[in-house]
């Protein structure tokens, strides 16, 4: 059965985002090596995008993609089932197809893991989302990417306090641009 996976990178000081939304920290990131001694893995988000049938996200997360778009990209999920939690009307996106509904992840949930298949749910973003399954008992993994940057302020990895017992570590992923995977199964 498919597994909701949080997948998402942040900031040191765990941001998701600035305060204005934007992630110039995050795609402007040069890698710095880790130091000597640190053995790194390859891997990260491409080996992560093979294990993913269907995605959901909020409306931030999907407009700045769709502002991505507008500068040239094209949609970064097509042929996969995607949905976006939102109260507001959105565009669709050239090159894909999106389900924008105003409605709880509990009445989306089966129909979105039906649509997953065998492979993963992803919560592509943002920290609202990610709280609104937690609270829900929906979420079962954490994969954050730990940027080595500080911004001091911004966009949090979760909107709230997740509930229940501290989540249990599964991986810890050094990658060779100074950057850490670490991945965390949901205790329930």
């Amino acid at each position: 059965m498919s597994r909701v996976v949080y997948y998402a990178a942040m900031s040191l000081d765990g941001y998701i985002a600035e305060a204005d939304d934007t992630i110039e920290w995050l795609t402007g990131f040069e890698a710095v090596p880790p130091g000597e001694g640190v053995e790194t893995m390859q891997g990260g988000y491409d080996e992560f995008y093979e294990g993913i049938g269907a995605l959901v996200s909020g409306s931030v997360t999907y407009e700045w993609i769709l502002g991505h778009i507008e500068r040239g990209g094209s949609w970064p999920y097509a042929g996969k089932p995607c949905w976006v939690l939102s109260s507001r009307e959105l565009r669709q996106p050239d090159g894909g197809e999106v389900d924008v509904v105003n409605a709880s992840v509990t009445d989306l949930y089966h129909e979105m893991i039906a649509a997953a298949g065998e492979r993963k749910l992803w919560v592509v973003g943002g920290g609202n989302v990610a709280s609104q399954f937690a609270d829900a008992g929906l979420l079962d993994d954490v994969w954050v990417t730990v940027v080595p940057v500080v911004l001091g302020t911004g966009k949090p990895l979760f909107a709230s306090r997740l509930p229940g017992a501290p989540m249990r570590l599964t991986a810890a992923l050094p990658r060779p641009s100074g950057m850490i995977e670490l991945r965390y199964q949901v205790q329930r």
